[in-house]
């Protein structure tokens, strides 16, 4: 007995169903990061992006519940991955004195190279909702976290709350830097923006090396 119509599993143009399915919603993913980094959120919809991707808007609400939520899946994926290649940078030091330079240099390089990816990840998603804000919370938390582990290496006598709150002003001050980048044109060059954000890290971090009185 026949059977007409695609069978879950069966493949399709070389792609089992689920490969096509992850392989639309990367589509639709790079069409939004396009579309949200240059037209901004509030006026791209979603017949904009699935006309990027070349998709039916069936295939969207496939993968993503809303605008909104194809948003956060970019956020999330953007935050992932600059998030990876921070910790890769900081795991290759080669010693203590390595890590801010490093580290910040992965984190800013990785921004100042797609600005696309600056513009959503600061500028976009402030303010769209409550979860979205607390998300960006949570995501200036962890670095905050990352920065004051790495400061408390090998150090004692020092007051934990005082580093962590240094940490979470200092990766507040990488953030409005960026933005202060993306703002004014992109005029600074790359190499100069992380320049100052190593004097910000090593200043603040000798300090944390001081043990509180």
């Amino acid at each position: 007995m026949s059977r007409t119509g695609t069978q879950p599993g069966r493949r399709y143009s070389g792609l089992e169903h689920g490969e096509r399915k992850v392989a639309r919603r990367a589509a639709l993913i790079a069409a939004a990061v396009e579309l949200f980094g240059t037209r901004g959120y509030t006026t791209t919809t979603v017949k904009q992006i699935c006309d990027r991707a070349e998709l039916t808007q069936r295939y969207f609400y496939e993968s993503f519940k809303d605008r909104k939520t194809c948003l956060r899946a970019v956020y999330d994926e953007i935050i992932d991955d600059v998030r990876r290649l921070t910790l890769e940078a900081l795991e290759n030091a080669s010693d203590f004195e390595d890590m801010a330079p490093l580290g910040v240099s992965a984190f800013v390089e990785y921004f100042t190279a797609d600005p696309l990816r600056a513009q959503i990840v600061m500028i976009e998603v402030v303010g769209v909702s409550p979860d979205l804000e607390e998300r960006r919370y949570a995501v200036l938390s962890d670095f905050a976290e990352i920065v004051g582990t790495v400061w408390l290496q090998n150090v004692e006598g020092v007051d934990r709350r005082f580093a962590f709150s240094l940490a979470v002003g200092m990766v507040g001050a990488v953030n409005h830097l960026l933005v202060d980048w993306l703002l004014g044109g992109k005029k600074q060059d790359p190499v100069e923006l992380i320049a100052v954000c190593v004097a910000l890290f090593e200043a603040a971090r000798a300090r944390v090396s001081v043990p509180s009185p």
